[in-house]
């Protein structure tokens, strides 16, 4: 279905307006079914930090729901929302209250495809822990990683720690309990969700370092975002694991924890 709707602050945006609100600024992206979204309070959290930490002013919960509600307004009950976060004065230097522009497009599917081959490729995002708008490295590498025939690109720091892929969060199954990766990277909303949902369900997890080399002794992995919960990975670089959707413990972790309302 494409884009819907596009609105700042409240109000349509313009093609213009939509160019400078992706210079300098933050993110989310979400799934909407009838009204609610997975992690919506996660949501919340991170464009309030993000906010304190670009613009000096964190974002008020209620200002966010007010407006993505607005843009919904006789919408499909199924779609897709981007809320972006900048100045329309540009990069501040002083404290200011950013503004919202809330993008409404056709719904993702959630179901996971074939399972992906992936590439290593070392690269550190800048400001990792920030979903912001610099994404010509990610981009770059991914087609480097895709004109050599693999699927997408999995990041490696310069100490070896595997950290995330080009969009998505990387999970490991080793038999017994889920491993996070620990390195600077981006906390995905997904990935909170889904460790709430393994707490529920009893899955032991852990979140460590993981090298290259370990790869062979893990028996699955899973890359997830907004769009899949658990999308296969059927292989990294030369490695490929044996469990590729049998052992998959993140499906039932993400059914665990229910939609919040837009409240």
């Amino acid at each position: 279905m494409g884009v819907l709707r596009m609105e700042i602050n409240g109000e349509p945006a313009t093609p213009e307006q939509v160019r400078s609100a992706q210079t300098y600024g933050h993110f989310t992206s979400m799934q909407v079914r009838d009204g609610a979204v997975a992690g919506w309070r996660h949501h919340l959290r991170r464009l309030a930090d993000s906010s304190q930490e670009l613009f000096g002013r964190p974002l008020e919960p209620g200002r966010v729901a007010e407006l993505v509600r607005s843009a919904l307004r006789d919408m499909p009950a199924a779609v897709s929302v981007r809320v972006n976060v900048f100045a329309r004065s540009g990069v501040p230097v002083q404290p200011v209250d950013p503004d919202l522009l809330v993008i409404v497009a056709g719904p993702e599917t959630s179901e996971p495809g074939p399972p992906m081959r992936v590439r290593s490729i070392g690269y550190e995002r800048d400001l990792a822990h920030l979903k912001h708008y610099d994404f010509l490295g990610v981009l770059h590498r991914r087609r480097q990683a895709q004109a050599a025939g693999f699927d997408d690109v999995l990041f490696v720091d310069r100490r070896g720690r595997i950290s995330e892929g080009s969009i998505w969060n990387i999970a490991f199954w080793d038999g017994e309990r889920v491993v996070w990766p620990e390195a600077d990277m981006l906390c995905g909303i997904t990935m909170q969700v889904l460790a709430e949902g393994l707490d529920r369900i009893g899955v032991p997890q852990v979140q460590r370092p993981v090298l290259l080399d370990e790869l062979p002794a893990l028996r699955a992995a899973f890359a997830t975002n907004s769009v899949c919960p658990a999308q296969p990975i059927g292989s990294i670089d030369d490695v490929a694991f044996r469990e590729t959707g049998d052992a998959d413990p993140l499906s039932s972790a993400w059914a665990a924890v229910p939609a919040e309302p837009l409240g």
